[in-house]
């Protein structure tokens, strides 16, 4: 698809990034996300597949900040994979207002909870961390539009399988994409709840 179709201000970040059409792989799965559907997005590493979901939240969230609850969570391993991850939407979103916030293990949980309270459009969790964080009431997932799990591979240790479950239950009208280089037993298994419509998009 070309990106002349994408919201202005985030035509305008791709092309300062240096980006001027989508590879044959976003091409094929961005027209599936933008549509809303929940999808299975399985491809490879350096298939521009991370890049394809940042592009398709930045568009459904209109590239602009909206009230104080988030509305798109992006699950990633750890700490590490959250930063990168945080680093890389910021390199897409600098000339919108929207708010990206790192939500990980190892930090002040208060402070989390008082710094996404006072507002972030896009949230960027470890599965233990964005669980503990819920249940204690300290993030509203009532907005959510688009929930995803980046590089699900590692689902299935550390109970963030169950993690992920748990939380998909709160969240009923959103879509729901599941990232992986393949896909598994584990993460199909999410077929008997809240990907039971999913549309499956690989990379052959």
């Amino acid at each position: 698809m070309s990106f002349k179709k994408l919201h202005p201000l985030l035509k305008e970040s791709l092309e300062n990034a240096g980006f001027e059409t989508s590879n044959a792989f976003q091409k094929k799965v961005l027209p599936t996300l933008k549509g809303g559907a929940d999808t299975y997005v399985i491809a490879p590493k350096g298939s521009g597949k991370t890049t394809a979901l940042i592009i398709a939240t930045i568009h459904k969230l209109k590239a602009a900040a909206f009230e104080d609850s988030p509305r798109a969570i992006i699950v990633a391993k750890d700490k590490t994979d959250v930063i990168k991850l945080k680093d890389e939407f910021e390199r897409y979103t600098k000339n919108t207002d929207l708010r990206v916030y790192a939500l990980y293990d190892g930090y002040d949980i208060e402070k989390q909870k008082t710094e996404v309270y006072y507002g972030q459009d896009i949230v960027i969790a470890s599965p233990a961390r964005l669980s503990k964080l819920y249940f204690l009431n300290g993030i509203h997932l009532g907005e959510i539009q688009l929930f995803a799990v980046e590089d699900a591979d590692y689902l299935g240790r550390n109970n963030a399988y169950n993690y992920i479950l748990r939380l998909s239950e709160s969240m009923s009208k959103c879509q729901f994409v599941i990232i992986a280089d393949e896909i598994n037993s584990k993460i199909k298994n999410y077929q008997n709840s809240f990907m039971s419509n999913a549309q499956l998009v690989k990379q052959k």
